[in-house]
C-alpha cells in the first residue's frame, strides 16, 4: 500500500493508504477491478494503526480486495481549516476523497467513531456504499445513549475518556475499550500518547459535535433501512458479556 495525500478542497486535505497499483502508472490495472473496501478508524488512533492486522491479514491471505484506509480529519495527517466538526462533514470529505481517488463504489468497515461517520456517509451518498460492517458503534450518539454510556464506564464527558493526558489514563482507556489488552512497556505508551493525541482542541470539538439531542436525532436506531434503503439487508448483532 502507498501513502497518498488528497486535497478535498482548498484548506482541507485527507491522508489515505491506497493500493499501490491504483496510483502507479507503471502497474497495469486488471480489466475487472477488485472490489473496494474502506476501513474507517475510531477515535483513539489513526487508520493504519487501527486496522493494521486486518490489512496485513487480507494481504497475506491473497484476498481479492482493493483496500483503502483513510485518516479522518484531525487524525494522522488529515487536516482542515474549516470550522465544521460534524460527522456529516467527515463523511462528505471521505466521500469526496474516494471520488478523487477514482473510487465511486465500495464497502465500508467502521469502528466506533468511524462507524458513525460510515453510517452518515451511507445516508448522504447511498449510491457509493455497496455493503457495511460496523462494530462498537451507534447510528447517532444521542444524549440519552451518551449519558448512559458515560455512566456505565464511570466518566462525565467523552474527552476525559477518549483524550487521555497521562499513561495511567491511556491504560484505563485501553483496558475499557478492549478485551485482555496485552502488556506493553511504558515507553510505548508514552510514544502512543505523543503520536496519537495531537490536535486536542479540534478533537474536543469533534466530540462536542458528536452528541445530538434526542429530539434532533435524524435516524431512529431500530430502523436501519433509513440509513441506506438501497442496501439489501442490515443486521444488528450484539454480544453480551457472559
Amino acid at each position: 500500500m502507498t501513502s497518498q495525500m488528497v486535497e478535498i478542497e482548498p484548506g482541507t486535505t485527507m491522508h489515505f493508504w491506497v493500493p499501490t497499483e491504483s496510483i502507479n502508472p507503471n502497474n497495469k490495472l486488471p480489466n475487472k477491478p477488485k472490489p473496494r473496501v474502506v476501513f474507517v478508524h475510531g477515535f483513539v488512533s489513526n487508520g493504519i494503526i487501527t486496522w493494521l492486522f486486518q490489512v496485513l491479514s487480507l494481504r497475506a491471505s491473497g484476498s481479492d480486495f482493493a483496500v483503502y484506509v483513510p485518516d479522518l480529519l484531525f487524525f494522522g495527517d488529515s487536516i482542515t481549516n474549516r470550522p465544521q466538526r460534524s460527522t456529516n462533514f467527515q463523511a462528505e470529505c471521505l466521500a469526496k476523497g474516494m471520488m478523487k481517488l477514482g473510487v465511486e463504489k465500495f464497502s465500508l468497515v467502521g469502528l466506533s467513531y468511524g462507524g458513525m461517520v460510515g453510517f452518515k456517509l451511507a445516508q448522504l451518498y447511498p449510491h457509493m456504499v455497496e455493503s457495511m460492517v460496523m462494530s462498537s458503534t451507534v447510528i447517532e450518539l444521542t444524549e440519552s445513549i451518551s449519558n448512559a454510556s458515560l455512566n456505565n464506564i464511570g466518566f462525565t464527558n467523552w474527552d476525559e475518556f477518549l483524550l487521555p493526558k497521562t499513561i495511567f489514563d491511556l491504560k484505563l482507556l485501553l483496558s475499557i475499550g478492549s478485551h485482555n489488552f496485552p502488556w506493553f512497556p511504558q515507553i510505548l505508551y508514552m510514544d502512543f500518547l505523543e503520536a496519537m493525541f495531537g490536535n486536542r482542541k479540534e478533537k474536543v470539538e469533534l466530540l462536542e459535535a458528536l452528541v445530538v439531542s434526542d429530539k434532533d436525532a435524524t435516524i431512529s436506531t431500530p430502523n436501519y433501512s433509513q440509513v441506506n434503503p438501497q442496501l439489501p439487508l442490515m443486521k444488528l448483532v450484539e454480544w453480551e458479556k457472559s
